[in-house]
Protein backbone atom coordinates (compact mmCIF):
# COMPACT_ATOMS: atom_id res chain seq x y z
CA UNK A 1 0.00 0.00 0.00
CA UNK A 2 1.06 3.42 -0.90
CA UNK A 3 2.20 6.01 1.73
CA UNK A 4 -0.91 7.95 2.71
CA UNK A 5 -2.94 5.59 0.84
CA UNK A 6 -6.06 4.42 3.48
CA UNK A 7 -8.55 2.31 1.19
CA UNK A 8 -12.41 2.01 2.42
CA UNK A 9 -15.05 0.31 0.73
CA UNK A 10 -12.29 0.39 -2.19
CA UNK A 11 -12.44 4.49 -1.93
CA UNK A 12 -8.81 5.83 -2.12
CA UNK A 13 -9.21 8.44 0.62
CA UNK A 14 -6.06 10.33 -0.05
CA UNK A 15 -7.74 11.12 -3.49
CA UNK A 16 -10.83 12.49 -2.38
CA UNK A 17 -11.39 15.93 -4.07
CA UNK A 18 -12.21 19.16 -2.08
CA UNK A 19 -14.78 21.17 -3.13
CA UNK A 20 -14.89 25.04 -2.60
CA UNK A 21 -17.57 26.35 -1.60
CA UNK A 22 -18.15 28.23 -5.18
CA UNK A 23 -18.35 25.16 -6.17
CA UNK A 24 -20.48 23.24 -3.86
CA UNK A 25 -22.91 26.32 -4.62
CA UNK A 26 -23.13 25.61 -8.38
CA UNK A 27 -23.28 21.90 -8.04
CA UNK A 28 -26.45 21.95 -5.65
CA UNK A 29 -28.26 24.59 -8.07
CA UNK A 30 -27.51 21.65 -11.22
CA UNK A 31 -28.64 19.16 -8.03
CA UNK A 32 -32.09 21.18 -7.57
CA UNK A 33 -32.44 20.86 -11.15
CA UNK A 34 -32.30 17.21 -11.52
CA UNK A 35 -28.51 16.72 -12.54
CA UNK A 36 -27.78 13.53 -11.24
CA UNK A 37 -23.87 13.80 -12.62
CA UNK A 38 -23.32 16.87 -10.16
CA UNK A 39 -24.98 14.80 -6.76
CA UNK A 40 -22.68 12.52 -7.61
CA UNK A 41 -19.89 14.63 -7.88
CA UNK A 42 -21.58 16.52 -4.61
CA UNK A 43 -21.26 12.91 -2.72
CA UNK A 44 -17.65 12.52 -3.44
CA UNK A 45 -16.57 15.67 -2.48
CA UNK A 46 -18.58 15.29 0.92
CA UNK A 47 -17.18 11.92 1.33
CA UNK A 48 -14.00 13.31 3.84
CA UNK A 49 -17.50 14.36 6.10
CA UNK A 50 -18.13 11.12 6.49
CA UNK A 51 -15.34 10.06 7.32
CA UNK A 52 -14.39 12.72 9.90
CA UNK A 53 -17.84 11.64 11.08
CA UNK A 54 -17.20 7.25 11.25
CA UNK A 55 -13.84 8.38 13.33
CA UNK A 56 -15.94 9.13 16.45
CA UNK A 57 -17.35 5.31 16.31
CA UNK A 58 -13.59 4.27 16.81
CA UNK A 59 -14.30 2.37 20.05
CA UNK A 60 -17.03 0.26 18.63
CA UNK A 61 -17.01 -3.00 17.13
CA UNK A 62 -18.24 -1.72 14.24
CA UNK A 63 -16.34 -2.33 10.40
CA UNK A 64 -15.56 0.32 9.17
CA UNK A 65 -16.54 0.12 5.80
CA UNK A 66 -19.82 -0.86 6.75
CA UNK A 67 -20.18 2.40 8.94
CA UNK A 68 -18.46 4.29 6.19
CA UNK A 69 -22.01 2.78 3.27
CA UNK A 70 -24.08 4.01 6.17
CA UNK A 71 -22.69 7.52 6.63
CA UNK A 72 -22.97 7.56 3.23
CA UNK A 73 -26.83 6.69 3.26
CA UNK A 74 -27.02 9.73 5.92
CA UNK A 75 -24.66 12.03 3.56
CA UNK A 76 -27.44 10.93 0.36
CA UNK A 77 -30.34 11.88 3.03
CA UNK A 78 -28.90 15.26 3.99
CA UNK A 79 -28.30 15.96 0.25
CA UNK A 80 -32.07 15.20 -0.63
CA UNK A 81 -33.35 17.69 2.29
CA UNK A 82 -30.84 20.15 2.28
CA UNK A 83 -32.29 23.67 2.00
CA UNK A 84 -29.69 26.56 0.53
CA UNK A 85 -32.11 29.54 1.35
CA UNK A 86 -31.28 28.77 5.55
CA UNK A 87 -28.38 30.35 6.57
CA UNK A 88 -26.47 27.34 7.60
CA UNK A 89 -23.62 25.39 5.92
CA UNK A 90 -24.46 21.70 4.08
CA UNK A 91 -21.78 20.21 6.68
CA UNK A 92 -23.74 21.81 9.62
CA UNK A 93 -26.63 20.88 8.43
CA UNK A 94 -24.98 17.06 7.39
CA UNK A 95 -23.21 15.86 10.25
CA UNK A 96 -26.38 15.05 12.66
CA UNK A 97 -27.45 13.12 9.93
CA UNK A 98 -24.77 11.22 8.83
CA UNK A 99 -24.44 10.35 12.98
CA UNK A 100 -28.01 9.73 13.25
CA UNK A 101 -28.32 7.09 10.30
CA UNK A 102 -25.07 5.29 11.67
CA UNK A 103 -26.55 5.49 14.72
CA UNK A 104 -29.81 3.87 14.32
CA UNK A 105 -27.74 1.07 11.99
CA UNK A 106 -25.97 0.29 15.32
CA UNK A 107 -28.77 0.33 17.50
CA UNK A 108 -30.62 -2.44 15.39
CA UNK A 109 -27.88 -4.38 15.30
CA UNK A 110 -26.89 -4.13 18.98
CA UNK A 111 -25.24 -7.41 20.65
CA UNK A 112 -28.33 -6.64 23.08
CA UNK A 113 -31.49 -7.66 21.17
CA UNK A 114 -34.18 -5.53 22.37
CA UNK A 115 -37.54 -8.34 21.83
CA UNK A 116 -39.86 -7.87 18.84
CA UNK A 117 -43.20 -6.55 20.76
CA UNK A 118 -40.48 -3.63 22.58
CA UNK A 119 -38.96 -2.41 18.95
CA UNK A 120 -42.95 -2.52 17.57
CA UNK A 121 -44.28 -0.39 20.35
CA UNK A 122 -41.16 1.52 20.14
CA UNK A 123 -41.69 1.88 16.18
CA UNK A 124 -45.93 2.35 16.29
CA UNK A 125 -45.33 5.71 18.60
CA UNK A 126 -42.60 7.29 16.70
CA UNK A 127 -44.95 6.42 13.25
CA UNK A 128 -47.90 7.75 15.65
CA UNK A 129 -45.65 10.82 16.66
CA UNK A 130 -44.52 11.51 13.14
CA UNK A 131 -48.61 11.75 11.57
CA UNK A 132 -49.76 14.25 14.79
CA UNK A 133 -46.90 16.83 13.83
CA UNK A 134 -48.20 16.36 10.58
CA UNK A 135 -51.61 16.95 11.25
CA UNK A 136 -51.14 19.59 14.47
CA UNK A 137 -47.77 20.93 13.55
CA UNK A 138 -46.92 21.10 16.94
CA UNK A 139 -45.19 17.85 19.18
CA UNK A 140 -47.44 15.27 21.03
CA UNK A 141 -47.50 14.20 24.60
CA UNK A 142 -46.74 10.98 25.73
CA UNK A 143 -49.97 10.43 26.39
CA UNK A 144 -51.65 11.71 23.37
CA UNK A 145 -49.50 8.84 21.68
CA UNK A 146 -50.71 6.68 24.48
CA UNK A 147 -54.26 7.25 23.09
CA UNK A 148 -53.26 7.78 19.53
CA UNK A 149 -51.97 3.81 19.22
CA UNK A 150 -54.07 2.16 22.37
CA UNK A 151 -50.71 1.64 24.47
CA UNK A 152 -50.30 2.96 27.53
CA UNK A 153 -47.45 5.55 28.01
CA UNK A 154 -45.56 3.71 30.74
CA UNK A 155 -45.32 0.99 28.05
CA UNK A 156 -44.45 3.51 25.26
CA UNK A 157 -42.13 5.34 27.14
CA UNK A 158 -39.97 1.84 28.58
CA UNK A 159 -40.26 0.93 24.83
CA UNK A 160 -38.37 3.98 23.18
CA UNK A 161 -35.57 3.97 25.80
CA UNK A 162 -35.25 0.44 25.14
CA UNK A 163 -34.45 1.52 21.17
CA UNK A 164 -32.22 4.38 22.12
CA UNK A 165 -28.85 3.65 22.03
CA UNK A 166 -26.91 5.96 25.07
CA UNK A 167 -25.36 9.22 24.73
CA UNK A 168 -23.67 11.88 26.61
CA UNK A 169 -24.93 15.59 27.01
CA UNK A 170 -21.38 16.71 26.49
CA UNK A 171 -20.64 14.53 23.23
CA UNK A 172 -20.19 17.33 20.38
CA UNK A 173 -22.51 16.98 17.40
CA UNK A 174 -20.44 19.12 14.83
CA UNK A 175 -18.23 21.67 14.80
CA UNK A 176 -19.13 25.15 13.03
CA UNK A 177 -16.63 28.39 12.83
CA UNK A 178 -14.51 27.09 16.10
CA UNK A 179 -16.79 26.83 18.25
CA UNK A 180 -18.64 23.00 19.49
CA UNK A 181 -21.96 22.39 19.22
CA UNK A 182 -22.93 19.77 22.12
CA UNK A 183 -26.08 17.23 22.48
CA UNK A 184 -27.31 19.33 25.21
CA UNK A 185 -27.32 22.82 22.95
CA UNK A 186 -29.62 20.80 21.19
CA UNK A 187 -32.21 20.26 24.14
CA UNK A 188 -35.10 21.79 24.50
CA UNK A 189 -35.08 23.07 28.20
CA UNK A 190 -38.66 21.61 29.62
CA UNK A 191 -37.30 21.87 33.10
CA UNK A 192 -36.91 26.06 32.80
CA UNK A 193 -40.37 26.56 30.69
CA UNK A 194 -42.44 24.62 33.26
CA UNK A 195 -40.81 26.37 36.49
CA UNK A 196 -42.05 29.83 34.19
CA UNK A 197 -38.65 31.59 34.65
CA UNK A 198 -40.57 34.88 33.28
CA UNK A 199 -41.89 35.32 37.05
CA UNK A 200 -38.66 36.01 37.97
CA UNK A 201 -38.16 38.86 38.28
CA UNK A 202 -34.01 39.18 39.12
CA UNK A 203 -33.83 37.38 35.85
CA UNK A 204 -36.07 40.02 33.92
CA UNK A 205 -33.89 42.78 35.48
CA UNK A 206 -30.54 41.15 34.40
CA UNK A 207 -32.00 40.73 30.62
CA UNK A 208 -32.15 44.21 30.41
CA UNK A 209 -28.68 44.76 29.92
CA UNK A 210 -28.65 42.03 27.04
CA UNK A 211 -29.42 43.44 23.12
CA UNK A 212 -32.72 43.02 21.56
CA UNK A 213 -31.10 40.18 19.75
CA UNK A 214 -30.04 38.28 22.86
CA UNK A 215 -33.31 38.71 25.34
CA UNK A 216 -35.34 37.28 21.70
CA UNK A 217 -32.63 34.39 22.20
CA UNK A 218 -32.87 33.39 25.69
CA UNK A 219 -36.42 34.17 25.49
CA UNK A 220 -36.88 31.58 22.87
CA UNK A 221 -34.06 29.44 24.42
CA UNK A 222 -35.54 29.09 27.98
CA UNK A 223 -38.60 30.44 28.84
CA UNK A 224 -40.16 28.90 25.87
CA UNK A 225 -38.24 25.96 25.87
CA UNK A 226 -36.89 25.73 21.97
CA UNK A 227 -34.10 23.94 21.32
CA UNK A 228 -30.79 26.25 19.24
CA UNK A 229 -32.02 24.44 15.78
CA UNK A 230 -35.51 26.05 16.03
CA UNK A 231 -34.31 29.26 17.03
CA UNK A 232 -32.16 29.85 14.83
CA UNK A 233 -34.95 29.33 12.18
CA UNK A 234 -36.81 31.25 13.92
CA UNK A 235 -34.19 34.40 14.09
CA UNK A 236 -32.80 33.58 10.47
CA UNK A 237 -29.38 32.42 11.35
CA UNK A 238 -27.63 29.69 11.95
CA UNK A 239 -26.92 27.53 15.26
CA UNK A 240 -23.34 28.35 15.38
CA UNK A 241 -24.41 32.04 16.01
CA UNK A 242 -27.24 31.13 18.51
CA UNK A 243 -24.89 29.31 20.37
CA UNK A 244 -22.62 32.06 20.41
CA UNK A 245 -24.97 34.52 21.41
CA UNK A 246 -26.78 32.95 24.24
CA UNK A 247 -23.11 32.33 25.66
CA UNK A 248 -22.36 35.34 25.70
CA UNK A 249 -26.00 36.63 26.85
CA UNK A 250 -25.18 33.99 29.68
CA UNK A 251 -22.29 35.44 30.59
CA UNK A 252 -23.75 38.65 31.36
CA UNK A 253 -26.98 37.87 32.79
CA UNK A 254 -24.41 36.06 35.34
CA UNK A 255 -22.23 38.57 35.77
CA UNK A 256 -24.84 40.71 36.78
CA UNK A 257 -26.56 38.10 39.24
CA UNK A 258 -23.38 37.82 41.32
Amino acid sequence: MAQGKVEICGVNTAKLPILKEAEKEALFEKIKAGDERAKEEYIKGNLRLVLSVIKRFGASNENPDDLFQIGCIGLIKAINNFNTELDVKFSTYAVPMIIGEIRRYMRDNNSIRVSRSLRDTAYKAIYAKENYIKRNMKEPTVQEIAEEIGISKEDIVFALDAIQAPMSLQEPVYNDGGDALYVMDQISDTKNKEEKWVENLSLQAAMEHLSDRERHIITLRFFEGKTQMEVAEDVGISQAQVSRLEKNALRTMKQYLS
